[in-house]
């Protein structure tokens, strides 16, 4: 295979600065994540099928995020195998 001269390697392709695109993007959402957060300190009522709870929004927002990483990281597992 034949590199055409001037062309990116195949390493720097996805890189800014040297540093993989992925993990900057992983660093701006949870940026944005804990911004948005802090954001949103109020207690709220929370209803589920059977009962309610008061808490701080907050709490309610980051169980959302890590059960969707947590769902994310499940889906990648199951494609890469």
């Amino acid at each position: 295979m034949t590199k055409i001269s001037g062309s990116p390697g195949p390493n720097k392709r996805n890189e800014i600065a040297g540093i993989p695109t992925r993990v900057i993007a992983i660093v701006v959402i949870g940026a944005l994540a804990i911004w948005f957060l802090f954001a949103n300190l109020e207690r709220v009522k929370i209803q589920f099928w059977v009962f309610t709870v008061t808490s701080p929004l907050w709490i309610a927002l980051l169980a959302t995020l890590l059960v969707g990483a947590a769902l994310g990281w499940l889906a990648k597992g199951r494609r890469e195998g």
